[in-house]
This record gives C-alpha cells, structure tokens and sequence, in this order.
C-alpha cells in the first residue's frame, strides 16, 4: 500500500505541477496509461523514489556496449534484438526483431525486487520514439497501473540542421548533464542464454 500511495503522490505531483513530460504527437508513441517524462523527470523521479521505481533501459545490450549506459537504470531488458542473419528491409543496417522474452522479463526484474503491479515501471530507449510507447505496450498483459514512457531518450532528439550532421544534441538523458558511462554494468545487463 506504501508504494502505491508514495508513487501516486509523485505522479500527481509530477502531473500537477505541470513537470511531466505532454504526450507525444504520433498516437504510434503514446501508451494506454497515458504516463510520459522527459529524461530529468525520469531522473528525478528515480533519485526520490529509488527502489520503489523499477527502470528498465530496453535498449540491445550491444547498443550500450558502444554508447554507454548509467547506473541509474535498475535493469537491462531490450525490447528489440539484433538477427544477426538479416538485414533491415529499408536501412543498411541489420534486422531487429521483438524480444519475445520482454515482458517476462521484466516481471522477473519485479519480482526478484519484491515489487507488485503497482510500482511504477520506467521503460526508456535510445530516443523516446522507436522503442519506448511499443515496449511499454508489450506490458500491458502484466496488469501494471503505472508504466511511464521517457520521450527524449538516452541520446535525445537528433538536430538536423547542425552543420557537424544530423547528431543528437538536443534534449535526452546525456544532454541533460546527466550520470552517464561508456563501461557497461554486468549486474544491469543480464546475460541472455539461448
């Protein structure tokens, strides 16, 4: 009962005072629970909340292995993962394809935490958009009240009139000054065993 009432008073006060993240424009990238932060709500949250939040980075492990990651995430879990055996139907780039284990394996995350269906989840990609409304939908059978969606992501929105190239410069966790590292975490990154 303490967590639920504790994160109902963030979210309202998150809410009420006008800090919480609007939703995004593309209905593609909005949830049914309707719950968005930017990522230093998203940070603020965790840092008043701690152990009574649970964050999951959704992000492929190798993603993080070359960006870097922070230690303010409680547990790796990609949405997407790398076939190495096929290409992308429209970019250079290799194939992703849903993670059947996702949501079981945030359940797990829950669970090992002593965390019910009323703790707020965080789920968090590389930009807010691609990954972060589908992942957090891939929830929905858990039956969790409160899962918020972080819409700047780790590396934030990409600029494109920046005369460098379209970098991503704008807004996100890494804009924002916030903790971040290029060594990966083996306690936050579970590792998968086909």
């Amino acid at each position: 009962m303490r967590r639920t009432f504790t994160a109902a008073i963030v979210a309202a006060a998150l809410t009420g005072s006008g800090i919480a993240a609007d939703a995004p424009e593309n209905p593609e990238h909005q949830t049914e629970w309707g719950l968005y932060l930017t990522a230093r709500e998203a940070f603020d949250m965790k840092q008043a909340e701690g152990d009574k939040v649970l964050f999951v980075d959704v992000r492929e492990p190798v993603e993080i292995m070359f960006t870097g990651s922070t230690d303010v995430v409680d547990v790796n879990v990609p949405y997407m993962l790398v076939d190495p055996a096929a290409w992308h139907p429209e970019k250079p780039v290799l194939a992703m394809n849903e993670n059947p284990d996702f949501a079981a394996g945030v359940a797990a995350a829950m669970e090992a935490r002593g965390m019910d269906k009323d703790t707020p989840v965080i789920v968090m990609c590389r930009s807010g958009g691609e990954r972060g409304a589908p992942s957090a939908k891939a929830l929905a059978p858990l039956g969790l009240t409160q899962v918020y969606v972080v819409v700047d992501g780790f590396e934030g929105s990409t600029l494109k009139d920046d005369p460098r190239g379209p970098w991503r410069l704008k807004n996100g966790w890494k804009n924002s000054g916030l903790p971040w590292d290029y060594k990966m975490n083996k306690d936050k990154i579970p590792l998968r065993r086909d």
